[in-house]
């Protein structure tokens, strides 16, 4: 594939990157230059009759299938490890035992191979989708403010640099996808529930029942969905046992849906406000996470930027869950400025973004 100067530092051939941070078994390869090669995604179906993630069963389902998936991936960008530059993989926040299988597949191919090894921050990988080449027109310099929206984490970032970003605000509760799928539980939904409640609001009425909006119209840019939460438990409660009429299910489910992207909207308008007095060049929002492919909310973004002289990035419904061309993108970004890991660099079930470990020398 040959070797590419990425910003200064050599990076000898394409890179590998592994996502199995919670149920979903990814693998991607990458040129130096960050065309994607090759990738693959497998949702884990092991957790539907659970009605959430069991992570136990995500760490076997990952053990199961990871082997099969890095050399599938390897074979379909005509790409041997022995050609490769790098080895990446979700290494933290996320569930311990996922995040184990993943480090320790990548961790064996750097060895053999005597390869780089990169151990990604699950999050920084998210919060760097965005510079991709190709996703945003002109390319997305630093800095720039991000809303980062997921199942576990909802959190207004300011990203200074590839290793520096200063949190802004975040929930004190659950995380808005949290809040998406237990609601689609309350709703007799499947799992996951995000995208089958966003399917149903598209049925309904959103202006039919006044759900709150906690914490609209405050100071700060923290967040809070739990009593929101909690009012449609108490709506639902007051019907009779058994499955919702379909309409006022519908109903519900774009009540919800437009109360939070209400909130959201109106939390990134003040974060916008901050980051924008701390960086007057920075004229970029980038949404991601596995919430980011939430139709309204995207709406609802894209008017607060507007309304802010601000332009929105949002990545391509495919990199907006968890998935590995971000992790082998976040290696590359690394590897370019010089930076990998020990082999004995250990996962962890939380680490931060603003972890002192986060920063590049």
């Amino acid at each position: 594939m040959g070797d590419n100067h990425f910003g200064g530092h050599l990076v000898r051939g394409p890179v590998l990157g592994i996502e199995t941070s919670c149920d979903e078994t990814a693998v991607a390869v990458l040129a130096p230059d960050g065309q994607v090669l090759a990738e693959a995604v497998l949702s884990q179906q092991e957790h539907a009759p659970y009605g959430g993630v069991v992570p136990e069963i995500a760490a076997r389902a990952h053990l199961a299938h990871l082997p099969r998936m890095a050399r599938e991936v390897l074979e379909r960008a005509n790409v041997t490890p022995a050609e490769l530059g790098g080895v990446a993989a979700s290494s933290g926040p996320g569930l311990i035992g996922g995040l184990i299988v993943g480090a320790g597949f990548a961790k064996g191919m750097a060895l053999a191979r005597n390869l780089p090894f990169v151990a990604v921050n699950h999050l920084e990988a998210h919060a760097l989708t965005a510079r991709l080449p190709g996703l945003v027109p002109g390319g997305a310099p630093f800095p720039y403010l991000l809303l980062l929206v997921s199942g576990g984490h909802c959190q207004c970032v300011a990203v200074e640099e590839v290793g520096r970003y200063r949190r802004l605000g975040g929930t004190i509760d659950d995380a808005a996808g949290e809040a998406f799928d237990k609601v689609a539980k309350l709703l007799g939904l499947g799992w996951p529930g995000g995208p089958a409640l966003e399917q149903l609001a598209g049925r309904g009425d959103g202006s039919r029942f006044a759900f709150p909006r906690p914490m609209l119209g405050r100071p700060g840019c923290d967040f809070s969905f739990s009593g929101l939460k909690t009012a449609v438990a108490q709506c639902v409660a007051a019907y009779p046992p058994g499955p919702l009429p379909a309409q006022d299910a519908a109903d519900m489910a774009a009540s919800f849906q437009r109360a939070v992207a209400e909130v959201v909207a109106d939390r990134v308008g003040n974060a916008i406000g901050r980051f924008a007095h701390d960086h007057p060049p920075g004229r970029l929002l980038v949404v991601a996470g596995g919430v980011a492919a939430n139709g309204a909310l995207r709406a609802a973004l894209q008017a607060t930027a507007a309304a802010h002289m601000f332009a929105l990035a949002a990545p391509p419904l495919r990199l907006c869950g968890d998935n590995a061309v971000m992790v082998a993108w976040a290696a590359l970004e690394r590897l370019r400025r010089g930076m990998h890991d020990a082999l004995e660099h250990a996962p962890r079930p939380r680490w931060p973004l603003d972890a002192p470990d986060m920063h590049v020398a």
